[in-house]
């Protein structure tokens, strides 16, 4: 008689490539210290007579395993792509692993804007030279090509796009790839957004990104949950991370699984506007608590969305008060690398994960005046906490809300 149990879900691997440093060691070290790199952007195609602020990528290291001949057609989310996931094959030892049962989520819609008004702007007077390979390398499905070859992946592979909810809507449906034997091991990505200056107006325009009152202090910029705040601070990055079942890493003898996969949900608000909505986000952490099984006094540790918008800061402090969850340690992970946009919620759950395994959470920048002081803000320096089950939250433009529980796994 087969049991009704579901599986147990593990995180057995991930990979990460931000402003702050490519790979979980440099990642991890960048994050306890508080370090950043947010300044005036300078890729080309960020500025057009302006000064934007964020933090950008800095040279990749690429692994001798990635031919130069790949590199040659890639965009930059496609080569931050082939080395994060790189990190999260190795560090999940995924090299014994049927092909046929692996798969591939990329979370993200309209991810190389910037590498396309490169070319447009390239090509605008002689478009019948355009490369023949723009054909497929404008779309996002081009960004699943480069890396299911790369890699040998021949389960599944499709993109996911849920505007800033993405990361963690690709990490969702990994989960439920593998929950339903779709595939045995299935990795979601959180690809990064290359924005253009064209994007970077627009959001400047509808109000959700900074003003220029941060102009002479790029440092002073990003600061989520602050009394401050005046819009988020853009920040390449790109994050991976691997889903199976514990029995299934259990047999290859190099994994440590992070964290159990305890609970997950989605929620839409009917709303294509992007305010957020009080109800939508309450109605997200319930769904995921209920799916782990757990109380809010059973969560010790919040990972918010905490993007810097005016509105959006104070709905979810609203939120997290109403739904019991203040006495959980918060602090803000985007003041550090910035708001990856489709990338933000994968990097992010990175970000607690190496809490979880550190047993220390990491400092927030810029929190000189907490806009809610009834929660357990963490600083202005890392402090000893240990994790038993946290919560992660992310939200996008379109009334999409998305929620993720992990707890602790013991072997």
């Amino acid at each position: 008689m087969q049991s009704s149990q579901p599986p147990e879900l593990v995180i057995s691997g991930i990979g990460v490539t931000a402003s702050i440093g490519q790979g979980k060691e440099a990642f991890r070290s960048a994050l306890f210290e508080g370090r950043h790199s947010f300044r005036v952007m300078e890729r080309p195609g960020r500025q057009r007579g302006t000064a934007f602020l964020g933090a950008e990528l800095p040279e990749l290291s690429i692994p001798p395993s990635i031919a130069k001949r790949t590199l040659r057609t890639a965009s930059l989310t496609g080569q931050a792509a082939l080395v994060t996931l790189q990190e999260a094959w190795q560090d999940a030892d995924l090299a014994s692993v049927p092909p046929e049962r692996v798969g591939l989520i990329v979370g993200g819609s309209n991810v190389q804007q910037r590498e396309l008004v490169q070319t447009y702007e390239s090509y605008r007077d002689q478009a019948e030279y355009i490369r023949p390979n723009h054909a497929l390398a404008y779309m996002d499905s081009d960004v699943c090509g480069l890396c299911t070859e790369q890699l040998g992946i021949k389960g599944l592979a499709y993109t996911i796009g849920g505007a800033s909810a993405s990361g963690l809507l690709a990490v969702i449906q990994a989960i439920h790839a593998v929950r339903s034997s779709q595939v045995d091991v299935c990795v979601a990505l959180g690809a990064l957004a290359d924005l253009s200056c064209f994007e970077l107006q627009a959001f400047r325009s509808l109000g959700a990104m900074g003003s220029s009152r941060y102009a002479g202090d790029p440092s002073g910029a990003c600061r989520p949950f602050d009394a401050s705040r005046d819009g988020f601070i853009y920040g390449e990055s790109c994050g991976a991370v691997v889903i199976e079942r514990a029995e299934s890493a259990r047999q290859r003898e190099r994994v440590r699984p992070y964290a159990r996969a305890s609970g997950w949900a989605v929620a839409m608000d009917g709303n294509r506007n992007p305010n957020p909505s009080y109800e939508g986000e309450v109605r997200v952490i319930q769904g995921a608590l209920r799916e782990a099984r757990l109380s809010a006094r059973d969560i010790d540790y919040v990972n918010p969305h905490g993007t810097g918008s005016i509105i959006g800061d104070e709905t979810e402090l609203r939120v997290l008060h109403d739904c019991e969850l203040s006495h959980a340690p918060i602090n803000a992970t985007k003041s550090i690398i910035g708001h990856g946009l489709s990338a933000a919620g994968t990097v992010e759950l990175i970000a607690a994960l190496l809490q979880m395994q550190a047993s220390r959470l990491h400092p927030t920048r810029n929190l000189d005046e907490p806009i809610d002081p009834r929660f357990r803000w963490v600083r202005g320096e890392p402090v000893a906490h240990e994790i038993g089950h946290l919560l992660k939250m992310s939200m996008g433009f379109g009334g999409i809300n998305a929620a993720v529980v992990l707890s602790r796994y013991n072997s």
